[in-house]
């Protein structure tokens, strides 16, 4: 029999660590410097779609997919394939941006 704990056995409010006895340093912006510059990935998705293979064989220049998404309606913003952001998207200098209108906490993400 293993006194193990897996992580996923402390409810949120636990602190294992003021159980040891042990304080949490506050962190601060700067405590981060070291990860500043690892490359993450962000993706904008419009919508889907869902279609047969032989659909798909079908498309050629001009098709019009439709998506699951209606106009006006907020585009899904993820980091990592994670989602964490919902927005609109906008014109910057003609090119096309995203604003982040709604922030995607832990356990939030329906959809």
């Amino acid at each position: 029999m293993s006194n193990d704990l897996r992580l996923d056995e402390f409810a949120p409010s636990d602190s294992p660590m003021m159980d040891l006895g042990l304080e949490m340093e506050d962190k601060t912006a700067t405590d981060l410097a070291p990860v500043f510059d690892v490359p993450v990935s962000i993706s904008a998705v419009l919508g889907r779609a869902t279609m047969s293979v032989a659909q798909l064989l079908q498309l050629q220049s001009g098709s019009v997919l439709d998506l699951d998404r209606k106009v006006g309606e907020a585009i899904d913003i993820y980091v990592n394939n994670r989602l964490v952001a919902r927005g609109e998207v906008v014109i910057v200098d003609e090119r096309l941006g995203v604003t982040m209108t709604e922030i995607i906490k832990d356990g939030d993400s329906q959809g």
